[in-house]
């Protein structure tokens, strides 16, 4: 049975230009928490989208000689066939172009218009057409020549008077907000957003334009079709349009998904999702999502890449070299989710060849190998690993005798010559299955906090383990004695199983690789799993199954034989 709903999003990414490392970060980070939360049980909702409206977009599709739709139209495939390259497995992409969201944004606001929570006026003051964004004198910055520029993309702004807007009572919500973060701690992630957050908000909220009349690229507002909604009045609405709100096609599905459990955003949009977004949930009497995380930069040479500053990266270039899982787990487990994080070519050389193809791919090919040499490619059958009988002619000499006989005749039952005592299943034997029996506690508590890192560490260390096993046991050793056929029967058994139990977890993050893994091991479809806790218990590989040794998962890289022109 389903746990039950477990939905997220991912920002509304704009469409002036190609996704790049950046709306990758985010959008995988994304896709980790829905492939893990899936195989954990819930019924998930993943929305991401694409932001199309504004005064930027309509001046970038003038550029290129486009009207603003069809600027829009030809920037949706870059960003599906972006998503469908890394694995992205997003339950709807809304683009904020489309019908049905139109009737979201007209619905949204004309509820908080007849609700008297509008009024209409002209606006005074500063505005950002790059980051489309007001902003008080006050929190703007100077360049060098002592002009005003944007304190979030450095780029100048312009003085915007006398254009007529309708504002939402954005200030009303002061008091209401900073009561509501009180009483929800964890509602903005990492703690140092939440300090910005409290101190922002604490120092005063101006009410908000909701429209612009200067131009028509948008929704047009129902009460005044003078106005169009302004874009973040606009896209952050996108997020309930992903589930339904407001769909007679799609009864009931926005009260079962929502609040959503998370919205995964970049830091320099905090502001948007935790001021005017949660007051814009409380004038329409809605729930608020329970976290935004605002995750950090991805730092290239200490800059914060973006495509204005040329050191945009691209996914495309860097799958290219290291594939996708690889390219997925780096980006999951070398920076911390939360935290800016210097990325090089050079590290991601390092970070590959180091755990992946070191530690988890060689781990893969040794112990297929020895399977392969010492029990005719199949799985040992030991008391204590899964039910299936090793196929008649599978294993032969003492080892076939033993492995097929009575439970009496192995390790633990009648401890046969050479088996350790106690059996291949006890803790005191088998060190792997004391740590993988305390895995998915640790694991899952990383992922409910989106630590990635700390996720993928806990693995590791039981990658690690399972190499340092094989090591000391010396299977090659055991192997030279038909007295030891039980112990040599035990350690493979022990590291199959273990590698099996491996890649469940790693799935979530290299989910290409885990489904390799699991058909070597002649099982079934890793990402079908929906009790990742009962799969993972120990003792799930059926002794007898069938196991390839297929070509290296991870081939190591040589650093002097790649190009990185592109850092």
């Amino acid at each position: 049975m389903s746990k039950g709903s477990y939905s997220f999003t991912t920002p509304i990414y704009y469409v002036n230009a190609k996704p790049h490392l950046g709306t990758a970060y985010t959008t995988v980070a994304a896709d980790t928490v829905a492939r893990y939360q899936r195989m954990n049980g819930y019924d998930v909702a993943f929305v991401t989208g694409l932001d199309e409206h504004g005064q930027k977009i309509a001046e970038t599709a003038g550029e290129h000689n486009m009207a603003p739709l069809a600027w829009c139209d030809s920037m949706e495939p870059f960003f599906r066939a972006a998503w469908d390259m890394l694995g992205i497995t997003y339950t709807d992409l809304v683009r904020t172009t489309e019908p049905r969201h139109a009737r979201t944004v007209r619905q949204f606001w004309n509820g908080l218009y007849e609700q008297g929570f509008l009024y209409k006026g002209a606006y005074e003051g500063w505005y950002c057409l790059p980051d489309e964004t007001y902003y008080a004198e006050g929190d703007l910055e100077q360049d060098e020549a002592g002009a005003f520029v944007c304190p979030e993309c450095k780029r100048p702004v312009q003085q915007a008077s006398g254009e007529e807007n309708w504002f939402f009572k954005l200030s009303d919500f002061q008091e209401r907000l900073l009561a509501f973060y009180d009483e929800n701690p964890q509602f903005i992630r990492p703690e140092t957003r939440r300090n910005e957050i409290v101190s922002f908000v604490s120092r005063g909220l101006k009410d908000l334009s909701i429209s612009r009349s200067t131009f028509d690229w948008g929704v047009p507002l129902p009460f005044d079709e003078g106005h169009v909604a302004y874009v973040w009045a606009d896209a952050l609405l996108a997020y309930i349009t992903g589930i339904g709100y407001g769909d007679p096609d799609r009864p009931g599905e926005f009260e079962t998904r929502w609040p959503m459990h998370y919205h995964f955003v970049g830091k320099d949009i905090i502001r948007f999702h935790c001021v005017i977004w949660p007051a814009m949930l409380m004038a329409a009497g809605l729930p608020i999502a329970h976290t935004v995380f605002g995750h950090g930069f991805l730092l290239t040479k200490g800059e914060k890449m973006s495509k204005s500053k040329g050191n945009a990266l691209s996914p495309e270039d860097l799958v290219g070299v290291f594939g996708v899982d690889a390219y997925r787990y780096y980006f999951m487990s070398d920076v911390q989710f939360g935290n800016d994080g210097s990325i090089s070519l050079e590290r991601m050389v390092q970070v590959y060849n180091a755990d992946l193809a070191n530690t988890w791919g060689n781990l893969c090919s040794r112990v297929f190998n020895m399977t392969g040499k010492y029990f005719e490619g199949r799985v040992p059958k030991v008391p204590g690993g899964g039910s299936g009988g090793a196929p008649e002619g599978a294993l032969s000499g003492a080892a076939d005798a033993l492995l097929g006989g009575e439970s009496g005749d192995a390790p633990g039952g009648g401890a046969a010559d050479g088996a350790p005592g106690g059996g291949p299943d006890s803790a005191a034997d088998n060190p792997l299955r004391e740590i993988a029996a305390g895995l998915y506690a640790e694991y899952d508590a990383c992922m409910g906090l989106v630590d990635f890192t700390g996720a993928v560490a806990a693995v590791q260390r039981l990658a690690g383990r399972v190499n340092l096993y094989v090591e000391d046991a010396a299977p090659w050793n055991l192997a030279k004695s038909d007295e030891c056929a039980g112990e040599l029967a035990a350690v493979i058994y022990n590291a199959l199983e273990a590698i099996r139990i491996i890649a469940l977890f790693m799935a979530p993050f290299m989910p290409n690789t885990s489904a390799e893994v699991f058909r070597r091991l002649g099982l079934g479809d890793v990402t079908a799993v929906t009790d990742i806790e009962a799969a993972s218990a120990w003792g799930g590989l059926a002794g007898g199954n069938k196991v390839e040794t297929g070509d290296p998962l991870f081939p190591r890289l040589d650093v002097d034989a790649i190009d990185f022109s592109v850092s």
